[in-house]
């Protein structure tokens, strides 16, 4: 069966998208508008002495340079500022991969964030949080805690998938939603994107396992942000943007939320001619 929208052009595709849509000039564009949403909502909620909740994806990364050195530069307290990052990958016997391991989101975090932002801005290790694959349920109690998510950052897999939410056609959208923060098989359509992102094609190398938020944690955020630029993110985006909502291609799902926004470069939005 052919899906038309694969191969509509992008008058077509910003005509009647089912979720709102932003075409950027280019990375760096995505990168810089993401981080700037951060680092304003951080002074909105510090302004009013509120804490700050955001959900966090290790992919795309682009964002946190730039998030950084505008911290550092305007001095932004993150004291109350809680980030929950997505998800992690796991070891066969399904507990997190090491801190040190090339692949592991905790690691990235530590190199590129944490380590980098001045000490005195620094929020807490303990509102440093990652899904525990010992624990699943402590994500939603602490954003039950929190009081809700106010952002979710993120990017869209190459079978639809945010965060490690994987296709489950089994499941109606309305049971997808429902799912929390779990342990879950990688499918072989993303260890295969990964590899070639990650580690130059090495498959056999990749991860099988990870711990994820669910796409119920992802709903709840008041605000949903999605960022897009790979090659193949031009089909992704057209599926998006106006396949049925199904649990077939789970970003679909976030058409039906309240106030989303999917980012994509003028490169990703333009198909060969």
């Amino acid at each position: 069966m052919r899906h038309e929208y694969y191969y509509y052009n992008k008058e077509q595709l910003l005509a009647e998208p089912k979720l709102p849509i932003a075409v950027m000039e280019d990375n760096a564009a995505i990168f810089r508008t993401m981080a700037e949403e951060m680092v304003q909502e951080i002074k909105r909620k510090n302004a009013l002495g509120e804490r700050t909740v955001f959900i966090c994806p290790v992919g795309p990364v682009g964002q946190y340079t730039y998030f950084v050195g505008q911290v550092n530069r305007e001095k932004i307290s993150l004291k109350d500022v809680w980030f929950i990052n997505m998800d992690e990958y796991l070891t066969d016997d399904r507990q997190w991969i090491a801190k040190e391991h090339r692949l592991s989101f905790r690691g990235f975090m530590d190199r590129m964030v944490y380590t980098m932002v001045k000490p005195e801005l620094l929020m807490p290790e303990s509102q440093r949080i990652f899904p525990d694959p010992n624990d699943p349920d402590k994500i939603w109690e602490t954003i039950q805690r929190l009081g809700g998510v106010d952002i979710c950052f993120g990017g869209i897999g190459i079978n639809g998938h945010v965060a490690f939410n994987e296709a489950q056609d089994a499941l109606t959208p309305e049971q997808f939603r429902a799912l929390g923060t779990r342990v879950l098989e990688i499918s072989p359509e993303t260890r295969t994107a990964n590899a070639i992102g990650d580690l130059n094609g090495a498959i056999d190398d990749m991860p099988r396992w990870c711990v994820t938020i669910g796409m119920k944690e992802i709903y709840s955020a008041r605000k949903i942000r999605l960022g897009c630029f790979r090659d193949w993110h031009r089909a992704v985006v057209r599926h998006a943007a106006y396949g049925e909502v199904s649990a077939h291609f789970p970003v679909t799902l976030l058409q039906q939320h309240p106030d989303v926004l999917l980012r994509m470069t003028e490169y990703v939005a333009n198909l060969p001619k």
